[in-house]
């Protein structure tokens, strides 16, 4: 057994020594710049501007909310979500083309066991004695151990397996993108689905006070203090009212079926969530770090800079495809005629061959791939540099939004005093004696402005929701200094 292990401990002996005289062709990877680098903050961030960048797990920034529906659902989205389990699979694939390519890098080494049965058939010419037929059998059996390695003299291999690391980790990182994009397609799900709440409220609050105005009406109608005209606007007034909450309620089914998809449940199979968000918190100012910071925070651009690291290692694969291919196969093993005999040591046999493989001629396929990977590589540059600034538009957006609409929030709650204000003075008079229809027309107009007023200051808490769950997105998490915070 012994001599059955020589030929192969030479053959490793002779390829540990080819590894190390190896070498890597190829472009070196460096990260490009983008307009993300420098030391120049966002315009919008104004005094908040720190440079938070650290790349442990992120918080749960949804926490911060103080909505214990919105954990809920987030965590039912994280374990149910399809979506999610797809890009867990993607993951998965990554993973096992890494291995199967770090495998590339060992030798195959197999074992034979083989009974060939033959027979042949022959004769000894014409001659005295000849022209007879005569028929042999015979058996052979052998068993072998075989090694076959491709040396990596040019990195090709190396080239191959770094590229597929790259792409594991961009598998991961798109895996987190999905995760983050999902956590806030959920909590955006549960603000449109308390707004919807609170704008239904409203509108059947409002049915409720023109129903009460047209009984005025109809009690001022009886003792002929009105014309029937007035009567008519209430009716009609009050049916407008009615008409708004189907299509209300219809926007509110429609929401609650997409969360439902979004948690992995069936349509309408959900319970009905509370109705409306516990009110707004006073929440920390979000430390916003400098552009630069979201190449290592946010999960999208990691992905597009690694896929980028690996279109460059595939360059190096190209290149080296140039170069010749060095094999070495190696077999040693029995063969006899008799099943015992091939246990013993005089029917040994063995074998080693080395084989260098050059491309000579090829129509130019060798230098088009190798062109063809540099025009990869710069395709996924460009997509690189427009992720990052894409990046940082979202950012800038997500700040304009929280400052504009906590301004057109404020005014739109002094309209909606004024407003009500109005409509109340404008019921004490026409219930106090001041009748006819221009008086009842001005209920009429300050109730809708009213009613308009209370929906936009709604619509818009829950816009001011969404936009900080949008600056937690583009952020690529929570950046609150825990310490701070304790």
């Amino acid at each position: 057994m012994k001599k059955l292990l020589i030929p192969t401990c030479w053959l490793f002996l002779t390829l540990s020594v080819a590894m190390l005289a190896g070498c890597m062709l190829g472009p070196k990877y460096s990260r490009p710049e983008t307009p993300a680098d420098g030391d120049q903050g966002y315009v919008r961030s104004g005094s908040r501007s720190e440079d938070v960048n650290d790349l442990e797990k992120i918080d749960n920034w949804w926490e911060q909310f103080g909505d214990p529906t919105t954990t809920v659902l987030v965590r039912q989205a994280l374990e149910n979500n399809y979506d999610i389990k797809a890009t867990a699979a993607k993951v998965l694939q990554a993973q096992a083309a890494l291995a199967e390519s770090r495998g590339m890098l060992w030798p195959d080494v197999s074992y034979g066991l083989s009974r060939d049965r033959s027979k042949r058939s022959f004769t000894f010419g014409s001659g005295i004695g000849g022209g007879q037929r005569f028929s042999v059998m015979s058996t052979t059996w052998t068993h072998d151990i075989s090694v076959v390695y491709i040396l990596d003299l040019f990195g090709k291999l190396r080239h191959s397996e770094r590229a597929a690391w790259a792409d594991m980790l961009a598998a991961e990182a798109s895996e987190q993108a999905l995760i983050n994009s999902i956590i806030a397609t959920v909590i955006k799900a549960r603000i449109d689905i308390a707004t919807i709440h609170m704008r239904l409220a409203i509108a059947r609050a409002n049915t409720d006070s023109r129903t009460g105005t047209l009984e005025i009406v109809e009690r001022k109608y009886s003792r002929g203090l009105v014309k029937p005209v007035e009567i008519r606007l209430a009716r009609e007034n009050l049916e407008a009212s009615k008409s708004l909450e189907p299509a209300i309620e219809l926007s509110l089914i429609k929401a609650q079926n997409a969360l439902d998809v979004l948690l992995g449940r069936r349509p309408a199979a959900s319970k009905p969530l509370p109705e409306t968000l516990p009110a707004l918190p006073e929440l920390e100012p979000v430390s916003i770090g400098l552009p630069a910071s979201l190449l290592d925070r946010r999960p999208d651009v990691r992905a597009a800079e690694l896929s980028l690291r690996a279109a460059n290692e595939r360059i190096g694969v190209s290149i080296a495809q140039l170069f010749p291919d060095l094999t070495l196969t190696a077999n040693t093993g029995r063969s006899a005629d008799e099943w015992e005999d091939i246990w013993t040591d005089k029917t040994e046999i063995y074998s080693a061959i080395l084989r260098l493989a050059q491309p000579i001629f090829k129509g130019g396929q060798l230098k088009a791939r190798v062109k063809a990977a540099e025009a990869r590589y710069a395709e996924l540059a460009a997509n690189y540099a427009e992720t990052v600034l894409t990046a940082m538009r979202e950012v800038e957006d997500a700040l304009a939004g929280d400052q504009m609409l906590q301004k057109q929030l404020g005014h739109a709650q002094s309209r909606f005093i004024e407003a009500k204000a109005a409509e109340e003075l404008s019921k004490q008079r026409y219930s106090s004696g001041v009748a006819g229809v221009a008086g009842f027309l001005t209920v009429l107009e300050t109730q809708r402005r009213s009613r308009i007023a209370e929906e936009q200051v709604a619509i818009l808490k829950g816009q001011i929701w969404t936009t900080r769950v949008n600056l937690f997105l583009a952020l690529g998490g929570d950046w609150t200094d825990k310490e701070k915070a304790q």
